[in-house]
């Protein structure tokens, strides 16, 4: 099965729907897909769930598709940097379900091993834990946390063979890899595709198995917080 596709909106043909489910990797600006957040927003798809470590920024990643009324709610850890995403909540016109960074990631890892649930002492005795079941194990407090999947899953990696096979860089391999594996589809950027066999199978972060599209694309690669020393005057 051919799984390479020439752009964006090619690759996400047939995929999306009003109301669906996205996972969208990255931290921070790092390792986002980019040119699939495009892609989603150029769909005019609506109502979308976007399950997320963060929110992107304003005019940029996400938060493009903020801008434009897409997202319906969020599920994430730090939507700190948005100030659009900040009005929209306090108006009341997005939901948001925040997480405890660690408590995300695993949430996501438990929905892609089809792990239904599972308990964590992460947010016991807070708001992370109103309305959801607490247990004492060894006479400690855990508070029960569900697995994630999405309808789609978009994934930012930086090399693939023609067979789907991934490897990521750095800060990059942040929640990328275990979104790879809990997407009900998987569509992947890449700034480079090799031939099948180039990879050494040692250096594979994600196996093939669990991608089901892939697009070249050249990042913009921006900086969230640029921060600079001050000139030393002479």
């Amino acid at each position: 099965m051919r799984k390479i596709f020439p752009d964006a909106k090619a690759a996400l043909e047939g995929l999306t729907f009003d109301g669906m489910t996205v996972m969208s990797g990255g931290f921070g600006l790092c390792g986002i897909p980019e040119f699939l957040i495009a892609g989603l927003r150029d769909s005019g798809v609506k109502g979308i769930t976007v399950i997320s470590n963060n929110a992107g920024v304003d005019g940029f990643g996400l938060g493009q598709l903020l801008e434009t009324r897409q997202i319906a709610k969020m599920i994430s850890s730090y939507v700190g940097e948005n100030k659009e995403f900040e009005r929209q909540y306090l108006a009341g016109e997005l939901q948001l379900e925040f997480n405890p960074q660690g408590t995300l990631a695993e949430r996501i890892r438990a929905g892609g091993a089809g792990i239904p649930a599972f308990f964590t002492a992460t947010g016991v005795g807070t708001l992370v834990a109103e309305g959801k079941e607490v247990r004492n194990f060894d006479g400690r407090d855990y508070v029960m946390e569900t697995g994630l999947i999405a309808d789609l899953a978009i994934v930012k990696a930086w090399k693939a063979d023609e067979r789907g096979n991934l490897v990521f860089r750095k800060t990059a391999r942040n929640f990328n890899p275990m979104m790879a594996t809990a997407g009900k589809v998987t569509v992947v950027e890449v700034e480079e595709i090799v031939p099948t066999g180039s990879i050494d199978p040692d250096h594979i972060h994600t196996p093939g198995i669990y991608v089901d599209r892939i697009i070249k694309s050249t990042p913009e690669k921006r900086i969230e917080q640029r921060t600079v020393r001050t000139r030393e005057t002479a």
